[in-house]
């Protein structure tokens, strides 16, 4: 992992996925990353991975004892068997995707997750509707219906950022909302950083989107923002039409706290 001020830099991380050695090594200068151990499966030839992680656990932390002492760049995993240390784990903003739960009198599940579960704190946002994508396939009698909504946030220059998507939208509720959005369809609606960026995942041009006004809103959850952006899809919790699209602001997300569900 690459640690940032705020926590921790997944793109940074993923610039590294990149052929060429001598970027990565300006890279490696630029942005160090950390090495950060949960588990040890071998030692001094012993398989290690036939035992329970309790007793691995008890292995690795004497391995790093040992051999990470006087190298910062490589980290032990915190671990705790206390329920708050999660729950303050789960509340640093932005520091961490979420927090593994593992069942302590299990081998290590190669291939599977069994006895392992991902906890991650669900956080809202008030979001503007920028944008919107149809759908692959005609619906409705051959009309085409709404698939995916982009989403923004304004920053402290006034300007709008395209910050993510969200494409949970109730199938009673396309038809209505298609024809909403198309009544305020628009040539530009994103003012800051706009859809359409190059990815190296992309699968079919990101630039097919209809702009839209900036007038309708939308609360969603999510689990983790980085880089600009949500980092997974979120999920429609309701619409506001109650809030004005200027007050979905980027400071929502600096407030630890607001609409935590767990």
């Amino acid at each position: 992992m690459i640690p940032t001020a705020g926590g921790y830099s997944f793109d940074n991380l993923l610039q590294r996925i990149h052929p060429a050695e001598s970027r990565i090594r300006r890279l490696a200068v630029e942005t160090s990353a950390l090495f950060v151990a949960f588990d040890l499966l071998r030692r001094n030839g012993s398989d290690l991975a036939v035992m329970k992680l309790s007793d691995r656990r008890g292995e690795l932390e004497d391995f790093a004892k040992k051999c990470f002492a006087h190298n910062p760049t490589f980290r032990l995993s915190p671990a705790s068997t206390k329920l708050a240390d999660a729950q303050r784990w789960l509340m640093a903003v932005g520091a961490t995707d979420g927090v593994m739960a593992k069942r302590l009198d299990l081998p290590y599940q190669e291939g599977n997750r069994e006895g392992m579960q991902k906890i991650k704190m669900r956080r809202t946002v008030d979001c503007v509707i920028g944008g919107f994508r149809y759908g692959e396939r005609p619906q409705s009698a051959g009309k085409k219906l709404v698939g995916s909504l982009l989403l923004g946030l304004y920053d402290d220059e006034g300007l709008l950022n395209h910050v993510g998507f969200t494409s949970g939208i109730k199938a009673t509720e396309k038809r209505d909302l298609t024809d909403k959005l198309e009544k305020i369809r628009a040539e530009r609606s994103f003012t800051g950083n706009t859809p359409g960026a190059p990815s190296r995942w992309s699968t079919k041009p990101s630039s097919e989107w209809i702009p839209v006004r900036p007038k309708l809103v939308v609360e969603v959850s999510y689990d983790h923002f980085s880089g600009g952006r949500f980092r997974h899809g979120t999920t429609i919790v309701r619409w506001r039409p109650d809030k004005k699209p200027t007050q979905c602001t980027m400071q929502q997300l600096k407030m630890p706290g607001r609409g935590i569900r767990l």
